[in-house]
């Protein structure tokens, strides 16, 4: 029965109590991994408001397979609300809901069900100085959703820290974040280093991992990096452009190895205006590029043939607004109640020094 699609589990319960009791049962909940992966689309309409989303389908047909979906309503509840990450075929947003008060919404966009947590936050210590910047994942291990906040220095004037903490990917029970150290070298002069920081879902514990050296020196004004995940391997990206043409280079961590990576492939795009959205599942790069006459296009590359493969959509989007986010489908959130807003009452403090 793990075999069977999500909507076709969600009919069987109906059957008769055995098949309820026991597709409800956290050991199948727990156990439970669709077959498929299906890609949240995002993207910003003309309008500016409201964003669109779409579920597509990761198969050879892509984009084809694609239905439209509503947010749920503890989302439409927040203000300013982001999505800060995908794990498990769970999908985490974070937002306003009143002042003072955070909220994180859970979405399993598979069964349509959605939770939230609201924590009533008091204001960082130095306000102005430290920036948060937020990271979830599933531990695969329990299948417990966490939450964790890492608050770091914004400015480089104060002293030594890391630095300009990026967008975080869950990659085999790790959550990692593209980072800057910040150091101030013997001459008085700043220094930085680029880095993993890797948080362990399991330990709750931090660890660094070292970047080549090509990657961790790289100035942030020639090549912009970023990390991504590949065929459930970590990845760093690097973009720069050359001769009006967006350069990418591919890096891949061996074998989840940490601090061994192996660079997979260039490719260039001939616009100065493209950006990596994402990979597929076959390991495709997805890509958002604005050609000369100015029309936006979501394209696929293909490293064995070294072509481009434009996909038209039909999307009135705004520049640079698309955003994709892959998951699989899961049961998880099955057994909690729709709608269900839990407050939070401890909350767990992980210092940035713990892995330093």
């Amino acid at each position: 029965m793990k075999r069977v699609p999500v909507k076709s589990l969600i009919q069987f319960r109906s059957v008769c109590k055995a098949w309820k009791s026991l597709i409800d049962s956290s050991d199948f909940i727990a156990g439970y991994s669709g077959q498929v992966q299906h890609l949240l689309l995002s993207y910003e309409n003309a309008d500016k408001f409201p964003n669109k989303y779409f579920s597509v389908v990761d198969d050879d047909n892509f984009p084809q397979q694609r239905d439209p979906l509503t947010l749920p309503l503890l989302v439409k509840m927040l203000k300013y609300f982001s999505i800060i990450g995908s794990s498990h075929g769970l999908l985490c947003l974070y937002g306003w809901f009143f002042s003072r008060t955070d909220m994180f919404v859970l979405w399993n966009i598979s069964i349509r069900k959605a939770v939230a947590v609201v924590d009533h936050y008091e204001p960082d210590v130095g306000a102005g100085i430290y920036v948060s910047v937020m990271g979830f994942g599933v531990c695969r291990e329990t299948s417990v959703p966490k939450i964790v906040k890492i608050t770091h220095f914004k400015s480089r004037r104060h002293t030594e820290s890391l630095s300009a903490i990026s967008w975080q990917v869950v990659v085999n029970g790790f959550l990692n974040w593209l980072a800057t150290d910040t150091m101030v070298k013997t001459d008085g002069r700043f220094g930085s280093y680029n880095l993993i920081v890797s948080f362990d879902m399991t330990s709750e514990e931090f660890r660094e991992v070292n970047l080549p050296q090509s990657l961790a020196h790289q100035p942030r004004y020639s090549y912009k990096l970023s990390i991504s995940k590949l065929m459930e391997s970590l990845v760093v990206l690097e973009h720069g452009v050359e001769a009006n043409n967006s350069s990418f280079r591919v890096w891949m961590m061996e074998d989840g190895v940490p601090n061994s990576f192996t660079k997979l492939f260039t490719f260039n795009v001939n616009t100065p205006h493209a950006a990596v959205l994402g990979f597929k599942k076959t390991g495709e790069p997805i890509m958002e590029i604005i050609d000369n006459d100015h029309h936006r296009q979501l394209v696929v590359y293909e490293p064995c043939s070294k072509r481009i493969n434009n996909h038209n959509l039909g999307f009135d989007a705004v520049n640079f607004s698309f955003f994709v986010y892959p998951y699989m489908d899961t049961l998880l959130l099955l057994d909690q109640r729709d709608l269900l807003i839990c407050v939070l009452q401890q909350r767990k403090q992980k210092a940035l020094e713990t892995f330093k």
